[in-house]
């Protein structure tokens, strides 16, 4: 496919003829936002669909419930590093392991958790390409048996740069060299939906490139060839700072996960995302005419 970092992405076949591997962790990683007029989007965990059918041997990981700070005061705020650690460990992920990601949802819930564990200096950790759709589309085997791995131990060291706050953002609108990217919907960005997280529109001077353009019908990674057309014509450079957003820091690590596929080294995601700009009028954001 071109990539500059092929072993960020599993395939299906290959997953399958490793399922038995010791070393191997797989986690369904589903989460579901249900419309609501009042909140935006309700958060429902997907546990109901991973003991409804789930790749044979797979945990589940429950993004709200387990790995965002319950103390936050956004949805989906990430953890202190000990936190995180110790949650997943207890899930059965340890040093040293594979890891493999998905979910039967958006693949964003996939790479939300996979980028977590970038920023927490992880490493080995892999995103099944085309996701639970695929596997059920090839008729590979499904399982309702419960899964947990023995405990393990993780280490884990946020690393600077990859999960920022609101004050990396404005750092980022005044720098040349650096780009703001909104993952939502172009309507979303442009203020015409009526689903928006308080003020409509998108962060000032950012652009948008949805989370959704990146993937392929079968929900696979678009070749490096497309992805990087699409930055592209974003205007997104693969030289520059590049810091996404989305609602809730979730979408957005769809697009940051993309360029690191394509070798950017530069990139972090705003954690609470618009669920703290769109409510602070102090910070600038726009609506398209």
């Amino acid at each position: 496919m071109g990539y500059a970092r092929p072993e960020l992405l599993v395939e299906t076949d290959w997953l399958a003829e490793h399922l038995g591997d010791p070393d191997i962790r797989v986690y369904d990683c589903t989460t579901h936002l249900i419309p609501d007029p009042e909140k935006v989007f309700m958060v429902k965990s997907g546990l109901a669909d991973y003991e409804a059918g789930h790749i044979p041997g797979a945990g589940y990981l429950d993004l709200q419930a387990d790995l965002s700070d319950p103390t936050g005061k956004f949805r989906f705020t990430t953890p202190d590093a000990d936190a995180f650690a110790n949650v997943l460990g207890a899930k059965g992920l340890s040093d040293g392991c594979r890891v493999v990601l998905y979910s039967t949802a958006a693949v964003s819930w996939a790479t939300r958790i996979w980028w977590m564990l970038h920023a927490f200096g992880v490493g080995n950790i892999t995103i099944l390409n085309g996701g639970w759709q695929k596997w059920q589309t090839e008729g590979r085997p499904v399982s309702t048996e419960p899964c947990q791995y023995p405990a393990g131990g993780l280490a884990a060291r946020r690393q600077p740069d990859l999960i920022v706050g609101k004050d990396a953002v404005l750092a980022a609108l005044a720098d040349d060299d650096a780009m703001v990217v909104n993952a939502l919907t172009r309507p979303q960005h442009d203020g015409t939906s009526k689903a928006h997280y308080g003020r409509p529109g998108g962060i000032t001077g950012s652009v948008c490139l949805p989370a959704l353009d990146l993937l392929a019908d079968d929900n696979t990674f678009l070749d490096a060839g497309r992805l990087r057309d699409k930055f592209s014509e974003a205007g997104i450079g693969m030289g520059q700072r590049v810091v996404t957003y989305c609602g809730g820091g979730v979408a957005a690590t769809v697009d940051s996960f993309a360029l690191t596929l394509l070798g950017h080294n530069d990139v972090g995601i705003y954690d609470n995302s618009l669920s703290e700009w769109a409510n602070d009028p102090a910070l600038p954001m726009e609506v398209k005419q």
